[in-house]
């Protein structure tokens, strides 16, 4: 008697199975420092795990983001991958908290000890003294491995999936804009607000997503969108109410686990090669060179030390100030706020 859908047998179930020989995974998945990793059936589920920091960017962060990712694409058994956040939000985006306001001093939160390299703290300090002379390169040299990071998600074998809830802003659109799929609360909070100052997307992926317009629309402005007007806008695929977020996305993620292995692997790559085809890997170039450029223009180092005297958190309120108004929780700018 021949099994009723066998297509949809695990892929280690039988003998003709390439990956029969498969072993679960010995021992416990590594400590990571920014993040969690547990394997739940078919699904590996990344979650971001600096609550308390808003799940802020760190030099640890696309390094032990890439390595899950790398775990989670060689184990036969996961056929998705979904990313979330712990607590009030997806990501907050870098800790500029740790740059903006320490970066003179060293102080950049995460580091690992890389003495004399791009990754070194003291590295970046001194090409980043307005009294000194800017290298562009090693600025683009350690910038451009976040984003390397990043890209796991999009250059992963298998399908990934952000599920955002509160807020996902800046570097933390950098991350989720390489999923494959986005599924947001449609209360959170969505958008790049750094290009008001000290900052461009390095991830190069707006227009991309969304359109010339509409991400110039974004971008220009540094305005935010809801996550019900992200869906709207293309830019996430669903944009449930906050209470029903968890169970939209594992609808979703249901429904991707139950395709064979290699037909979603087929299906991501068959897709990923018309979007690569539009230019990415060059919009991440020179985005990533104009991250570093806007942090070195008057306006940019005027920022940062403004950051250093009274705060980083001071200083953004100013930044997010008269016209734009739109400083915290508010969610959008676009269609929501007059003026």
């Amino acid at each position: 008697m021949v099994d009723e859908a066998p297509w949809r047998r695990a892929s280690t179930d039988g003998t003709d199975s390439p990956y029969r020989a498969a072993e679960p995974p010995a021992g416990e998945p590594p400590a990571y420092r920014t993040l969690t990793y547990e394997v739940d059936g078919r699904v590996a589920r990344l979650t971001f795990d600096r609550p308390e920091q808003g799940n802020s960017i760190t030099p640890d962060t696309p390094v032990e983001l890439a390595d899950a990712v790398e775990r989670a694409d060689l184990d036969p058994r996961v056929h998705v991958i979904v990313l979330s956040g712990r607590g009030k939000g997806f990501c907050g985006g870098y800790d500029l908290a740790a740059s903006a306001e320490g970066l003179m001093d060293g102080r950049m939160a995460g580091a690992a000890p890389r003495a004399g390299t791009v990754l070194d703290p003291s590295v970046q300090m001194l090409n980043h003294d307005p009294a000194g002379t800017w290298d562009p390169m090693v600025d683009y040299a350690m910038m451009s491995r976040f984003t390397k990071g990043f890209a796991s998600l999009l250059h992963a074998n298998k399908p990934t999936v952000a599920k955002i809830h509160g807020f996902c802003v800046a570097g933390g659109t950098d991350i989720a804009l390489h999923c494959d799929q986005i599924v947001i609360a449609a209360d959170a909070k969505i958008g790049y607000p750094p290009t008001r100052v000290w900052g461009v997307p390095s991830a190069g992926l707006w227009a991309h997503r969304l359109g010339d317009q509409r991400a110039k629309r974004l971008l220009l402005t540094g305005d935010t969108l809801t996550g019900r007007e992200a869906a709207e806008w293309g830019l996430a695929i669903e944009a449930p109410e906050p209470d029903q977020l968890d169970e939209r996305t594992e609808r979703l993620v249901r429904r991707i686990a139950a395709m064979p292995l290699n037909q979603l692997m087929m299906v991501k790559l068959a897709l990923n090669s018309a979007l690569l085809a539009q230019g990415v890997q060059n919009s991440q170039l020179i985005s990533t060179v104009f991250d570093g450029i806007s942090r070195h223009t008057r306006e940019g180092y005027a920022f940062q030390q403004r950051a250093a005297a009274v705060g980083f958190r001071q200083a953004v309120r100013e930044r997010d100030g008269a016209p734009y108004d739109d400083g915290g929780p508010t969610t959008s700018n676009v269609t929501d706020h007059e003026g």
